[in-house]
């Protein structure tokens, strides 16, 4: 089954990388700087950077960008930076780590990994004290080195199927 999700991913990924900009196709960005302008969002990610977190995604984001979770399921900067926060407070030791980067044009995929161990019931799994980790692909819309909109899929399922496995 897992290959099976790690595929599905993958094929959505490759389909939101395709799909144009917003009608604002930009000139291909270097892989150095799609990694400069992206990183500081993932630092906002871990526990290590919790205080910094708020300010971490103000600095690779613009006012108005949107993080989306489908095709019209989408959150603004505040609501983000409020689920990142609870996130952190829910998975105390969450790392989260930039694995593979893909440019086209303005458009970077990120291939991600995160792991964690939850502190207590986390998305209806009891407390275990086991970790978990997951792959996630996003695929953010730069422009003026900053993130405008990114589409975002993690596998969370399968984070809950390692909390619970016997």
């Amino acid at each position: 089954m897992r290959p099976i999700s790690a595929i599905c991913a993958a094929a959505i990924a490759i389909g939101l990388g395709t799909l144009p900009a917003q009608g604002n196709e930009k000139a291909e960005i270097s892989a150095e700087a799609a990694r400069a302008s992206v990183a500081p969002f993932y630092k906002s990610l871990n526990a290590e950077f919790v205080r910094e977190s708020a300010d971490l995604i103000r600095q690779a984001t613009t006012p108005d960008w949107v993080s989306c979770r489908g095709n019209n399921d989408c959150n603004t900067r505040d609501q983000v930076i409020a689920g990142i926060g609870a996130r952190l407070k829910s998975i105390p030791d969450l790392k989260w780590e930039i694995k593979a980067i893909a440019v086209s044009g303005n458009q970077v995929t990120v291939r991600g990994e995160a792991t964690g161990t939850p502190a207590g019931e986390f998305m209806g799994a009891p407390h275990t004290g086991r970790s978990f980790k997951l792959m996630s692909i996003d695929v953010h819309t730069l422009e003026g080195g900053k993130m405008v909109r990114s589409y975002h899929v993690e596998d969370w399922i399968g984070a809950v199927r390692q909390l619970t496995a016997k």
